[in-house]
């Protein structure tokens, strides 16, 4: 006969039931649904096929080099045989020496220290006589038989592709003979120098400061070519060297802004290299010739150059 127990020994085995019930393993069921069981089909990852990328618009997108959109922008100049063109790049390097470099001849698109394809391709225009490099515009120089609407189609043509097939425009290469193939490839002939005298250093901050930009927006440039006896000796360059008001604007606007500034100035002189001298002279006797042939009443016929253009047989 078993002896009953008392309710506080009851009690006291109640937890240690409930303990041993707590530990005991409960194995799921066949036909339940537990966390680590799955109905699909893993893939293994050693397949033997690599994942693909989903293909994608963007990727394509990115892939894709862009075409940069080229404006060019023309301005006139106070010289009708020049005309300014403005295209959205910079066409003198970074870092440049000189503010311009002015093409002349087609041998000189070739030389050393910087040969330029497109001056080459410029110079090559039937009626275009130079090209002048600033440092974001090009001025080209036509002559005066030559219409602009025989060579400005072709001139756009020029600059654009060059721009677009990323080709240099001016090229650096070592100079071994040591002459300049262009004009203005040497340094800034403005640029401070210590050794200059007090009234150098006036006249040069002058020009720089307050005369060069204005003949830069008429396509040209200015060279500082001395000081000596009050005078003080300058060189125009691009649009303004072929200029008929270069003349007007050395002596009206260059010489009296030097003169009211610096009273040792007395005056300004244009320099002219042997061969410009030359073709000065040669021009000269053309019109002369023309003159006689067409008698005194003739008039100009060219806009801007003040040329008799036709000779009579």
């Amino acid at each position: 006969m078993a002896v009953p127990m008392s309710a506080s020994v009851l009690l006291r085995r109640i937890p240690q039931t409930v303990s041993r019930i707590s530990r005991t393993p409960i194995k799921p069921k066949l036909g339940s649904r537990c966390l680590h069981q799955t109905s699909r089909t893993i893939p293994s990852v050693f397949s033997g096929r690599r994942p693909a990328l989903p293909r994608s618009n963007k990727i394509t997108a990115i892939t894709q080099p862009s075409r940069r959109s080229i404006f060019i922008q023309t301005e006139d100049t106070p010289n009708a045989d020049a005309l300014k063109f403005r295209p959205n790049h910079q066409i003198l390097p970074k870092d440049f020496p000189s503010p311009f470099l002015e093409y002349l001849t087609p041998r000189s698109t070739l030389a050393p220290p910087h040969p330029s394809p497109l001056a080459a391709q410029l110079l090559n225009v039937d009626g275009i006589t130079s090209v002048f490099f600033g440092s974001d515009y090009i001025t080209v120089t036509k002559d005066s038989g030559t219409p602009w609407p025989h060579v400005k189609p072709e001139v756009f043509s020029l600059i654009t592709e060059t721009i677009n097939q990323g080709q240099p425009i001016v090229n650096t290469v070592e100079n071994k003979s040591g002459e300049a193939g262009q004009e203005g490839a040497q340094q800034d002939s403005l640029q401070y120098d210590e050794n200059d005298s007090e009234v150098v250093q006036m006249i040069k901050e002058l020009l720089e400061t307050r005369i060069r930009p204005a003949i830069q927006e008429d396509g040209g440039d200015i060279e500082f070519r001395g000081f000596h006896d009050g005078q003080v000796l300058l060189k125009l360059r691009g649009a303004c060297r072929t200029c008929d008001s270069s003349t007007v604007t050395l002596k009206n606007g260059i010489e009296g802004m030097l003169m009211h500034y610096i009273e040792e100035v007395q005056g300004v002189q244009q320099i002219m290299d042997q061969e410009e001298e030359m073709a000065m002279k040669e021009f000269a006797k053309f019109e002369e010739k023309l003159r006689q042939q067409k008698g005194p009443d003739a008039v100009a016929s060219t806009v801007g150059k003040g040329s008799l253009d036709t000779v009579e047989a």
